[in-house]
Parts: C-alpha cells; sequence; structure tokens
C-alpha cells in the first residue's frame, strides 16, 4: 500500500503510520481569505484549480505506472481516476453549496462534481442512507450518480483502543480541537486562547499543525499542542467537559463515533462547514455559532441542551466495496 499525500496530510500519516510508503503528491492549493470576498477568491483562483486537476491526473498515471498500482482510491481528487486501473473517488460532497445570491450556481458545480465522478469506477459516500444520514443534503443529492454506494461513516477512532500511556495533563474543562486552513485556523485560536485565558476553566488546546516541530506549552489551566496523536486526541474527545472545533465532516464523524456533542464554529465563508453546523445545530445535535460571534461562556451554557448522536459502522458494506474491486 502506498499513501500519497502532501501539505498537513502528508505530515499527519508520516507521523502517525511511519512503516506505511509515503510519497509527496501536490494537489489543489487553496487560498483563503482572511475576512469577506470567498466567492471571489474562489472565483480567480478556478483556473489554478482546473490547472491543478490536470497535474495530479498526469502525477497519478506516472505513479500508477512506477508502483504497479491495482486499485486508486483518492478523497476528494478529481484528478485521481485511471483509464486502466479501478479508481474510487471518496466525498461526502455530491451537492455542493453556494451562497444563497448565487443559487443558479449549484446545479451547475452539482454538473461539474457529476462529470468528475462518472470518470471512476465508484464513488463512495461515508455516510448512512437513513433519514439523511450525517451531512443531510451534501450526501443525499436529488439525482445520485449510478456508481455511489453509501458505505457509513468513517472515523480513525473505530478501531482506536482506550489510551494507556502517560498523559501529558488531565481532562480538561474544555477541548479545543483546531483544524482547517490558513489564517482561519490561526484567528480561531488567536479568538479562542483570549477568551480561554479570561476563563476559570482548565483547558487542553489541540493545534491541527503536524508540521510543527515546537513543544507543547503549559499556561496556568492551558496546555497547547501544535499536534496531538490518535490516541491522545481520542482520550480528550471523549473525557473533556465541553469540545470546541470547526464543522469540518471528518471531524463530525469522529464525534458521532465517540458520542460527544460539541461546541462548531464553522470556518467563515466555508458553505459547506457552515450548512452542517446550522442542519446539526437544527436537529439538536450540536451547537453552533459563527467565529466573529463566539463567545466562550454564553456558548457553553447554549450548548447544554444539546445530545450528540451516536453512528457506529461496522465497515462491511465497505469492506464489501474493497473486496468487490479488488476481486477477492
Amino acid at each position: 500500500m502506498i499513501i500519497a499525500a502532501d501539505g498537513r496530510p502528508y505530515e499527519f500519516f508520516r507521523k502517525e503510520m511511519p512503516l506505511v510508503s509515503l510519497v509527496r503528491f501536490p494537489g489543489i492549493r487553496i487560498d483563503y481569505p482572511e475576512g469577506s470576498g470567498m466567492v471571489l477568491k474562489m472565483t480567480t483562483q478556478m483556473p489554478g484549480f482546473i490547472l491543478s486537476i490536470r497535474n495530479e491526473h498526469i502525477l497519478l498515471r506516472k505513479l500508477v505506472r512506477d508502483a504497479g498500482a491495482t486499485l486508486v482510491i483518492s478523497e476528494n481528487r478529481y484528478g485521481c481516476w485511471h483509464p486502466a486501473v479501478k479508481s474510487v473517488f471518496i466525498t461526502h460532497q455530491l451537492d455542493i453549496q453556494v451562497p444563497g445570491y448565487l443559487g443558479w450556481g449549484s446545479a451547475l458545480s452539482g454538473s461539474i462534481v457529476n462529470a468528475f465522478i462518472r470518470k471512476y469506477d465508484e464513488c463512495w459516500i461515508p455516510d448512512y442512507t437513513q433519514d439523511g444520514g450525517l451531512a443531510g443534503r451534501l450526501s443525499h443529492p436529488h439525482v445520485l450518480p449510478g456508481n455511489c454506494h453509501y458505505i457509513g461513516t468513517l472515523s480513525r477512532f473505530y478501531n482506536e483502543g482506550n489510551y494507556t500511556g502517560h498523559l501529558p495533563c488531565p481532562a480538561p474543562d474544555i477541548f479545543v480541537l483546531l483544524s482547517g486552513p490558513e489564517p482561519q485556523r490561526s484567528l480561531l485560536e488567536s479568538l479562542v486562547l483570549k477568551q480561554l485565558r479570561e476563563s476559570p476553566y482548565s483547558a487542553v488546546i489541540a493545534g491541527g499543525r503536524p508540521e510543527s516541530g515546537e513543544p507543547w506549552v503549559t499556561e496556568g489551566r492551558i496546555t497547547i499542542f501544535p499536534h496531538l496523536d490518535t490516541a491522545l486526541t481520542k482520550f480528550y474527545l471523549q473525557h473533556a467537559g465541553h469540545i470546541i472545533c470547526r464543522s469540518g465532516y471528518s471531524t463530525l464523524m469522529d464525534l458521532a463515533c465517540l458520542g460527544r456533542t460539541a461546541i462548531l464554529v464553522p470556518t467563515p465563508g466555508q458553505t459547506e462547514q457552515e450548512y452542517l453546523a446550522s442542519s446539526l445545530k437544527a436537529k439538536k445535535i450540536h451547537y453552533s455559532v459563527a467565529q466573529n460571534d463566539f463567545r466562550l461562556k454564553e456558548a457553553m451554557e447554549l450548548s447544554s441542551g444539546y445530545t450528540g448522536v451516536v453512528l457506529r459502522n461496522d465497515q462491511d458494506k465497505l469492506s464489501e466495496r474493497i473486496r468487490k474491486l479488488s476481486g477477492r
């Protein structure tokens, strides 16, 4: 098995799976604005997106040839299909969310996504069919491409045992799990850290920077880690009094695996995260608040009536798809 990645995902796999073959695989690089203007920013980068898809397709063909690969599984990599090798596209975003004033763009973007999906042998959707699943209309479009299969939610914690090592610090009142692109990751970190310093709560902050070589530091009741491995992340998610995090889909699947609820702060301008946060808030699963409106004390009080959700996956559907494609 070969894992191909770049940037923070590459550093994550390098630390979490040191025995697996790992190669650099550049992909689409998105430059996010610090304030508003997300749509304009994305529009100006569109030619670069198209070029990146073309380049990763060329790079994949070389990688398949050199490695002798017989199956390619890619997450939201639109150029990673191969005409002679079984290829799988994994995504929960089949109904692309666009700002309300660009409603006409939803059908157009959906058509473009479907055109890419049809280049793959299969599309695996990490969600359930029942009751709109976890991702709602993102993963349940009006028209589902014929090569799509729901495989249940995925989480790195499904097969992770309970933590038995030495704890750098005890379970805190608040666990802050940071993730996502800059500059918004650092903006949220500064916002939350300032309010934590003014509060009486103990906290652990996981910085979401696996590439950092910085040591973890303690400031009174607050411990800050540039990065936490899977085992420690699971421990603090399980045992912290409250959780603050982005509403990225991988994080939401991890929360559902552990049956925890969280205070969600969607990345500003990321319509997918904003939709997921709003949808789960309406279902009383997770409380959510816009980044500019985040107030720690208020968020903790208002989140008390939210229940979380437990979605366990026996992985039978995923195993079935792998067996069929690999011919086993």
